[in-house]
């Protein structure tokens, strides 16, 4: 009988990167009763909405819903004035995403555009494929790790707030995504098994305190959707671009893995999703995104905007990282 996978602790809470997120962090570590009245007078008033002190304060709130920090009050979930603020700040990201990501057309001319693949890019996959160090390729998994050690998490909010075939077969994905039933094959878990084989910190937020906005806007945008049933429409869109994407950009990484000669317990992580993915595309395509418009048009323009807004915030994400290597420096320390 082989062992369980070990369960990772919570992670230590992070430090602070500006007034905003030392106001949460602080209040964190004390009781709901004392903390929230420094929280009352907080506001957001003047924060950059894709700067590194939102973006911190933003994912320790949302990681009250996921596993949360050592020492922190498990009451601090649902803390009215925590929630305030947070509302606070979402709406000042959500009003910088909505100025930058056009609206109107149709989920399937977007699924349609999505779909088309490019031979070549400039992208980090593109990157890493054909010219990317050893290095840089180490930089890029501990970045992506804020994300894939909670892999299918952000996205599994939306379930209880989709019906009919759009919730049976969003299910039959995320089902795949936890691994169809055994704890050692979820994605969480192979991406722990990637980060251990290529030397890097496989602990739950291990990168937490070394990555700025580029990297943790991308993870908010999931649980931003994911958390509020307004969006259910959006994390819906969100979750079908990634899975239609998911599958040429893992076979560039598997590529490039190899390529540089990286564990096979590395490959494995991308091998995954270069056949999963592609079934999950035809899946979220036709059962969840066709299904979900047909029973509720008024949705389809979310739907949409999920989808633009993965792809906004991973440019972003992207443009970080190649201007960084342009100019011979690192993205991370690791």
């Amino acid at each position: 009988m082989s062992s369980a996978p070990a369960v990772q602790a919570a992670a230590a809470l992070p430090a602070p990167r500006g007034p905003l997120s030392e106001s949460v962090i602080g209040a964190l570590a004390t009781t709901p009763d004392s903390g929230s009245a420094a929280l009352a007078g907080t506001a957001v008033t003047g924060a950059d909405p894709y700067g590194d002190d939102l973006h911190l304060a933003l994912y320790v709130c949302y990681e009250l819903h996921y596993r949360s920090f050592v020492g922190v009050d498990d009451a601090w979930e649902w803390n009215t004035e925590l929630l305030r603020l947070r509302g606070d700040m979402e709406a000042l990201f959500l009003d910088h995403l909505r100025a930058r990501v056009p609206a109107g057309g149709s989920v399937d001319d977007e699924m349609d555009a999505l779909a088309t693949e490019h031979v070549d890019g400039s992208g980090p996959s593109y990157h890493l494929r054909d010219h990317g160090t050893a290095e840089q390729m180490r930089e890029y998994l501990a970045h992506r790790s804020l994300y894939h050690l909670k892999e299918a998490d952000p996205h599994a909010w939306a379930i209880p707030r989709l019906q009919g075939q759009a919730k049976a077969a969003y299910v039959a994905v995320e089902f795949d995504e936890f691994g169809g039933g055994r704890g050692s094959r979820m994605h969480q878990v192979l991406f722990r098994d990637l980060l251990e084989a290529a030397g890097l910190d496989s602990s739950y937020l291990g990168y937490l305190d070394r990555v700025g906005a580029p990297t943790l806007a991308p993870v908010n945008l999931m649980s931003f959707f994911g958390l509020h049933r307004r969006w259910r429409g959006a994390a819906a869109g969100h979750l079908a671009a990634t899975e239609i994407t998911s599958s040429p950009g893992s076979s560039r990484l598997v590529a490039a893995l190899r390529r540089l000669g990286f564990d096979e317990r590395c490959v494995a992580f991308y091998a995954e999703h270069v056949e999963a993915d592609a079934v999950h595309e035809q899946v979220m395509r036709h059962d969840v995104v066709g299904d979900l418009v047909t029973r509720d048009p008024a949705l389809e323009a979310d739907v949409v905007f999920g989808m633009r807004a993965l792809g906004y915030v991973e440019d972003v994400f992207a443009a970080h990282l190649m201007d960084t290597w342009a100019e011979g420096r690192r993205t991370i320390e690791l």
